[in-house]
């Protein structure tokens, strides 16, 4: 039986034609969030800045960031609620694959 996140992985790299590991998947929703292009070329630091858009997007539901708008160049920000409680690798990838599956759930995707 497959679980969630290899449903997602596979019906991902059907859309997009190869396969997505966890940074593509975050890096495709940060330029969800951001509504750019995702044929545009984007700098090492652009490219992170749109990993850190994805991980804000993805735990303003578990209430750890507040989004407080956008700038004038269309960049979404949100402040720090409550800093993240200290977790291992395995939970940290536990809670972001979670946090993942229902982004795509709320976006009718999954």
């Amino acid at each position: 039986m497959k679980t969630e996140w290899q449903t997602l992985q596979e019906k991902l790299s059907e859309r997009f034609g190869s396969e997505m590991d966890y940074d593509a998947i975050l890096f495709t929703i940060g330029l969800q969030e951001l509504g750019k292009d995702y044929t545009k070329k984007f700098k090492k630091d652009e490219k992170l800045d749109v990993m850190h858009v994805a991980i804000c997007t993805l735990l303003e539901p578990y209430e750890f960031y507040e989004f407080v708008g956008r700038d004038e160049d269309g960049w979404p920000h949100w402040k720090l609620n409550e800093n993240l409680p200290f977790l291992d690798a395995k939970q940290q990838n536990k809670l972001i694959i979670d946090a993942i599956i229902e982004y795509f759930k709320k976006n009718n995707f999954l």
